[in-house]
């Protein structure tokens, strides 16, 4: 996939920067809505293709208290059976709802690895690349993004699974490369947010293990996004169907924000909010003196 989008299209400016990093200032994790226009998507494929649906539930997102909309058009499931489509495909679901959904007035967020989709989502008002290969699986992303100036979130991935990997020692590998690549193009550092990809080449174990050592991402100096939202290591943990998982992706992510992570990525708004702000309360207050 080596798209070419002519990076000449003018900034998107300052204004979808400052909006990712007003959110990152408050002392709550930002929370991120997943809308997934797909018929494949692990946990909710075919639910919300139709247009009139993913503005029902954009606006339902909206009115549980979401930060941001992150819409994708190709399922990228963290586990084997994802179906590649073209960047025709992914234009074509996007077409009929983009605007729409950015219209809404909540910033949107486009997760694709392709130049070419996101080069249009952020023609349509989009304020965020997300791409789920840290920019090292389209080369014409990082220099998109340098030009039009808008954040990306930078996601670690892997062909395959090795369990006998150190996966954090891993990550900070891909992050080192993703880092280099986004230097060289032009990517302002201070645009650029870590996810760890709980569930993307990664055993169950491994993705444990990411979100136990959050932490080590520290040492970039950069935010970090989680989502483990429904992902099938909580069904290790506690078998369960993806729609079964709202409990163990509360848990997490529940101590990914006590880790330090500053968006949460989930299919559950108003729940996930609800944790985050009840465990904030609870942290706010003085324990009792002995």
């Amino acid at each position: 996939m080596n798209a070419s989008p002519s990076p000449s299209v003018p900034p998107a400016g300052s204004a979808r920067a400052d909006t990712l990093r007003k959110l990152l200032e408050r002392p709550l994790p930002a929370v991120m809505g997943v809308l997934n226009v797909t018929p494949d998507s692990f946990s909710d494929g075919g639910e919300f293709i139709a247009p009139e649906q993913a503005l029902k539930r954009a606006r339902a997102m909206i009115a549980d208290g979401v930060d941001i909309i992150d819409i994708g058009a190709e399922s990228t499931r963290p586990y084997t059976g994802a179906k590649a489509v073209t960047a025709a495909d992914e234009l074509a679901r996007l077409k009929p709802v983009l605007a729409g959904i950015v219209a809404l007035g909540v910033p949107v967020s486009i997760d694709s690895m392709k130049a070419e989709v996101v080069a249009f989502a952020l023609d349509q008002g989009v304020a965020i690349a997300n791409d789920v290969w840290g920019l090292q699986r389209d080369a014409g992303m990082a220099p998109l993004v340098a030009a039009r100036g808008v954040p990306i979130i930078v996601m670690h991935n892997r062909d395959s699974v090795d369990p006998a990997i150190d996966i954090v020692v891993d990550m900070k590998a891909f992050f080192l490369r993703s880092l280099d690549i986004a230097a060289k193009a032009g990517i302002a550092r201070d645009k650029i947010v870590l996810d760890p990809g709980i569930g993307f080449g990664k055993t169950a174990e491994q993705s444990m293990l990411a979100l136990a050592r959050l932490g080590e991402l520290k040492i970039f100096g950069l935010p970090i996004l989680v989502g483990a939202s429904r992902k099938r290591f909580i069904a290790s943990v506690s078998p369960s169907e993806p729609s079964g998982r709202l409990a163990g992706s509360i848990a997490a992510h529940l101590i990914a924000a006590q880790k330090g992570a500053k968006i949460i990525r989930t299919h559950d708004v108003a729940e996930t909010l609800q944790a985050l702000r009840v465990a904030n309360a609870i942290e706010s207050k003085p324990e009792s003196k002995p």
